[in-house]
C-alpha cells in the first residue's frame, strides 16, 4: 500500500539528509529503493481534504484564498512578481487542472490598486483561513514550468505565526528554479536551521521530465519526523530531536501554498528569460490524508533523534 511503503522506506533514508546545508541546493539525499507508483488506498488514513479541479473557471473560493499582502511593497527574496487575485490569466481551472501562470507584463494601477509597478504577474494560492492541518500525508500531482526565472513551489506555513519567519517553521514539499531544469528541492526551515544562516535542512534530486510530465510530490508529516519524496520514493527526512522549538516548531496547524514566483535571490540567479514566458504550473490534484480515528493507523518506524 502506498503510505505503508512510503513510511517503511524511511528506514532507508540516510541521516545525511539532515546535515547542515552548504547552500540553498546542497545536501543531497542518499539513494533509496525504488517504490511502486501504484496509487492505492492509504491503510489507517482517510482523505480529509482535496481539490480535483473539476470545474472550469476561477479556483474554488471554498478551498482557496489568494495571498496578495506584499504586492504594494514588493515580495520577499527580491522577487519580481505581482500576485493577482481572481484573475483568470494567472490562476484558473482548465480541463481538470489548476493552472498558475506567470506572465511578463505590466498592469495599470487604475485597475489594480495594489500594483507595485512589477513587470511580471502570477498567483499565490493558499488555504489560509479555509483549512489547516497538524500532521498528515500530502500529495500534489503537478507539472512544472522550466522558464529561466520561474520559481514554482508547493509548501506549508503556520496558520498562526506571531513570530517572524522562520521561527514558526516552513516545510517545502517542492521547489524548482527554471535555471536548473529538473532539479527538485525539498526542505525545512526553522529558527535554528534556515537559509539565512546557511544551516537549513534540504535535499535535491533530478527529475529530468519534471517540466513535461506530471509527478506526485509527497509529504508525510508526523509528530516525530518530516519525510518528503516523489512518486512514492522518499528523498528527504528531517527528524525531531527533543522539544527545542528552534529546531522543531512543526506541532501546530499549517496551511498549504501553491505559487509561481519570478526572479528573486534564488529563482533569478541567471536572470529572467521573458521569451520563455508565460510560465505555466499545472496541477492535477491536491489531496490531504490524516489518520482515521475509527481505525488503527499504520505503525511508523522509530526515527527519532537527529
Amino acid at each position: 500500500m502506498l503510505l505503508r511503503r512510503f513510511i517503511l522506506s524511511a528506514l532507508f533514508v540516510s541521516a545525511s539528509t539532515a546535515t547542515p546545508a552548504q547552500s540553498q541546493d546542497s545536501a543531497e539525499a542518499s539513494p533509496v529503493p525504488a517504490l511502486s507508483s501504484e496509487h492505492a488506498m492509504l491503510p489507517g488514513y482517510r482523505l480529509v481534504w482535496s481539490d480535483e479541479f473539476s470545474t472550469n473557471g476561477l479556483p474554488d473560493p471554498a478551498r482557496w484564498n489568494y495571498d496578495t499582502h506584499r504586492n504594494r511593497q514588493g515580495w520577499y527574496n527580491d522577487e519580481l512578481q505581482y500576485y493577482a487575485a481572481g484573475r483568470l490569466e494567472n490562476s484558473r481551472i482548465e480541463n481538470g487542472h489548476l493552472i498558475i501562470e506567470a506572465h511578463a507584463e505590466r498592469l495599470e494601477r487604475r485597475h489594480f490598486p495594489d500594483w507595485g509597478r512589477q513587470r511580471y504577474t502570477s498567483a499565490r494560492l493558499y488555504t489560509k483561513g479555509v483549512q489547516a492541518w497538524t500532521y498528515g500525508f500530502f500529495e500534489v500531482r503537478a507539472k512544472l514550468p522550466c522558464a529561466v526565472g520561474s520559481w514554482p513551489a508547493i509548501w506549508l506555513l503556520p496558520e498562526e505565526s506571531p513570530d517572524p519567519w522562520p521561527i514558526s517553521g516552513e516545510i517545502d514539499i517542492m521547489e524548482h528554479v527554471g535555471h536548473v531544469p529538473g532539479e527538485i528541492n525539498q526542505s525545512v526551515h526553522t529558527e535554528a536551521y534556515n537559509h539565512i544562516q546557511n544551516t537549513h535542512r534540504t535535499a535535491k534530486f533530478m527529475v529530468p521530465d519534471a517540466c513535461e510530465t506530471m509527478h506526485r510530490y509527497q509529504l508525510l508529516w508526523t509528530a516525530d519526523f518530516v519525510l518528503a519524496g516523489i512518486d512514492d520514493q522518499p528523498k528527504f527526512m528531517f527528524r525531531r530531536s527533543g522539544n527545542d522549538r528552534s529546531r522543531w516548531p512543526f506541532d501546530q496547524p499549517m496551511h498549504l501554498l501553491l505559487n509561481v514566483a519570478v526572479g528573486g535571490s534564488w529563482g533569478g540567479q541567471q536572470g529572467v528569460d521573458n521569451a520563455a514566458f508565460p510560465a505555466r504550473f499545472e496541477i492535477d490534484y491536491v489531496r490531504v490524508y490524516q489518520p482515521d480515528p475509527a481505525t488503527t493507523a499504520p505503525a511508523t518506524p522509530a526515527v527519532g533523534g537527529r
